[in-house]
Formats: C-alpha cells, structure tokens, sequence
C-alpha cells in the first residue's frame, strides 16, 4: 500500500495543463450565479483542488466572505455544528446536517435528507429524502431527491441523481480498508495516470448532467458537461463533454 506522503506524483504537468482537468471544463462559470461559488471555482487550477477549497472556506482560511445565517430551519431539523442557512434557504424540519456546512440561497434541505462535513450547497439545489451529501460541493440547481449518495465530489450546475446512485471515493485494489485512508485516488485521462493529492475523491459531474437510478461511480470518475449516461451499472474513467456513455 502506498502512502499518499511518500507516492511520486504522477503526471503533475500534465494535470495542471490540461484544459480538462479545469473547473471551466465542468462548470459554465458564466452562469454561476452565488458569489461563494464562483470564488472557489475561479480559486482552483483543476477541480481535485475544490474538495481542500470548500474545507478551507468553511475553516475561515481563504478570505472568503461568507453570507450571514438568515435563512429557515424548521422545527424538527437536527442541526449540529457550524452550518450557515443563507437567506432564502431552508433545513426542513426532520432533515440533518452537520456543519460545517453552507446552504445557499434557494437551497432546500428536505425532511429525511443528510448532509454533512464540509459542504457547500449551492442555490437552488434540491436535496431530498434518503439522500445524503458529504465533503462535496454542489455548484447550484443540483437535484437529488431520491435516496442517494454523494461523497467527496463536485456536481455542477443542474445536475439530477437518480434514485440509489452512489459515487465511491475510496481505493479497495490493495488489501483491507484503513481510516483514515492512506492510499491516494487517480484519475485517468489519455492514459495517464492524474495524481489527485487525496485519499478519498468521488467524482466530478458537469453541468446538465443527468446520472440514471441504481449507477455507481467509481473513484475519481469525470463527466464532462451535457454527457449523456445510459442506465449502467458500473461508471467510471472520463467522458468528455457533450458525449454519449454507454
């Protein structure tokens, strides 16, 4: 097993030239609307830095001004920890979360949803009942309202989970599971081999990306922007945009 401390990185130039390996690949900036968002979107040379990038805004380390806590939470939601509720959002009551975390504007926490550490929510998402979000940034007008999963990623702008997709963000190719995970998550493009810098990285879904019921991407999966996923049981490796997954 390789420790992520002492593993060469692999393909760095490579990763940091990359058009692909960009927050603009995924996202079309020009349409994100949350002033947060955008920030950290433009903060990043390639999107294996957002995850680090959300943990450090909900830390206070990276200069981000963060809206004030005027938003809903219902009676009924559980609310622990640092969680900003931006005007116009709501924790509806019998949902969870656990801060740190950031709901924007038009965000909605429905009653049975999870979301938790280091999240930003972005406005307009839908997160419903059964689904659960975790160290993942959701760039705005995301709908998961189904039971779901998502770790350790970055879903675009209107991007819709169907019901029992899961991202996997955990390396298993290399004998028993240790937490904290010690083993670094590639990515693959070209046939390189993209080191990303963590031990755990889901999967990043571009814009109008819809992933069909019951699909499980695998680790460091890319989905390009308006790829289109026929229903599969297994997803993994990049698509580039505009694309048709089979």
């Amino acid at each position: 097993m390789h420790n992520i401390t002492g593993a060469p990185t692999v393909s760095a130039e490579f990763a940091r030239a990359d058009y692909r390996t960009t927050p603009k690949y995924y996202v079309e900036t020009e349409r994100v609307t949350d002033p947060v968002v955008l920030h950290l979107l433009d903060l990043c040379p390639t999107v294996f830095g957002l995850k680090k990038a959300v943990a450090d805004l909900l830390a206070g380390r990276n200069g981000i001004a963060l809206p004030a806590s005027e938003g809903v939470i219902e009676p009924g939601a559980t609310v622990r920890g640092e969680v900003i509720v931006a005007a116009g959002a709501v924790i509806a009551e019998g949902a969870f979360v656990t801060g740190p975390v950031l709901v924007c504007p038009g965000a909605v926490i429905e009653a049975g949803a999870r979301v938790r550490d280091n999240c930003v929510i972005g406005p307009g998402c839908r997160i419903g009942f059964g689904a659960e979000v975790t160290r993942s940034l959701l760039v705005g007008g995301v709908f998961m309202k189904h039971t779901s999963f998502v770790g350790d990623s970055v879903l675009g702008l209107g991007v819709n989970i169907g019901a029992f997709v899961s991202t996997t963000g955990l390396r298993v190719t290399s004998g028993p599971v240790t937490e904290p995970a010690t083993e670094e998550v590639c990515a693959y493009l070209d046939g390189h081999r993209i080191a990303t810098g963590q031990t755990k990285f889901g999967a990043v879904v571009g814009d109008g990306v819809i992933i069909p019921a019951g699909t499980v991407l695998q680790p460091a999966t890319l989905i390009g922007s308006h790829t289109v996923l026929y229903p599969k049981t297994q997803v993994g490796g990049f698509f580039p945009a505009g694309s048709q997954g089979r």
